[in-house]
């Protein structure tokens, strides 16, 4: 039998990348929420959605990329453009986020337990 080793298939590594671009998203919120009163500073967010669903749907398939983009709201008058709302409802979402995904990988290798004769528990 050729092919992945089990558990190393386009599924794993799919919820592995969204998870680590899920986590560096988690790292980059707490950056700018830090950052709310520091002037001159910049915000910036991941973006990695785009780019899995392109890499997801090309024929030959594709490599997704997490990028460090800066954030589009308007600057204070401290040259600051943190938006606190929307950083601590990005923290929200990220989280949840992060745990379906988390949750999904871990039905993926109950799954894989399953199947190789150990129980799926």
């Amino acid at each position: 039998m050729s092919g992945l080793p089990v558990g190393n298939d386009m599924t794993v590594q799919t919820l592995q990348f969204a998870i680590d671009s899920l986590s560096l998203q988690q790292k980059q919120t707490a950056n700018n929420i830090t950052n709310d009163q520091t002037p001159d500073y910049t915000a910036s967010e991941v973006s990695f959605e785009q780019s899995l669903v392109q890499a997801l749907e090309s024929p030959n398939g594709g490599t997704a990329v997490a990028s460090l983009v800066v954030s589009t709201q308007p600057y204070g008058t401290d040259g600051n453009n943190v938006n606190l709302t929307q950083e601590l409802m990005r923290a929200d979402r990220t989280t949840l986020q992060y745990q379906a995904t988390v949750a999904a990988l871990n039905y993926k290798f109950r799954l894989i337990k399953g199947v190789t004769g150990n129980g799926f528990t």
